[in-house]
């Protein structure tokens, strides 16, 4: 009895579960048609590299895609043509962001802890990157990557610059944002039935009077929305080839 005891004593308490949502549903407008989750980076699509990142992270337990539906088979194919087996479904997004967001949620396992939101067209973002926030989230409730802004910033009214703006209390926030999954739950739907247009999920959680907790970001985790991105996006590809990043 004694040695049961101490089996069971010994066993070691399973991690809290972090699920991961892939927004990847939005339109080609600023991207002069091309789908650019779909578009090629380097070697791979856009979007591989994004899940590659989430794949790669120990703390994200499952990953459920959000796209449109025109793009539901090529996803899918993809996600087994690379073996991303952390993908647990691949679903059809809605209109705007948020309708996306909650279709993924509704997906998301049941026993997450913390659910990750990612846009799909972050391809860069490390996986040390998404355990910091993570982990952060599992402390506070929420989380998200920042940075503080470089640009010096106007406030304008019909295209003149009234005012500048003091950038040392800005940031520029990034994903994947990480949240208590019942509080992201709730927020999202609030945010749904009350009819707001948010860009981001920090802000549905903020409504509910929740603060995010900032962590730094990364200048490589950029968006890619126009085609200067890619540029970008391709520059440090390189870089970090050649072990410069």
């Amino acid at each position: 009895m004694a040695g049961l005891f101490s089996l069971f004593k010994g066993r070691a308490k399973e991690p809290p579960m972090c699920s991961a949502v892939v927004a990847a549903a939005g339109s080609a407008r600023r991207m002069e048609g091309v789908d650019k989750v779909l578009a090629p980076l380097g070697e791979l699509p856009v979007l591989v590299h994004t899940l590659y990142a989430l794949q790669d992270c120990p703390d994200i337990s499952e990953v459920i895609v959000v796209t449109r539906e025109d793009l539901l088979v090529e996803t899918g194919r993809l996600c087994r043509q690379y073996g991303l087996d952390k993908v647990k479904k691949v679903v059809v997004g809605g209109k705007e962001r948020l309708h996306s967001v909650q279709a993924g949620l509704r997906e998301v396992s049941r026993e997450a802890a913390v659910i990750a939101i990612h846009d799909g067209a972050r391809p860069l973002a490390s996986a040390g990157l998404i355990s910091q926030v993570v982990q952060c989230a599992l402390r506070t409730g929420a989380a998200a990557p920042a940075l503080p802004l470089t640009d010096t910033v106007k406030r304008v009214e019909e295209e003149l610059a009234v005012e500048t703006v003091d950038r040392s209390a800005l940031r520029a926030v990034q994903t994947p944002q990480v949240f208590d999954a019942d509080l992201i739950r709730a927020a999202v739907q609030k945010a749904l039935d009350d009819g707001e247009a948010l860009t981001d999920d920090c802000g549905a959680v903020e409504r509910m009077g929740m603060k995010v907790s900032l962590v730094p970001g990364s200048r490589e985790n950029l968006k890619l929305t126009t085609p200067i991105d890619f540029l970008i996006a391709e520059a440090i590809l390189e870089a970090r080839g050649r072990g410069e990043l």
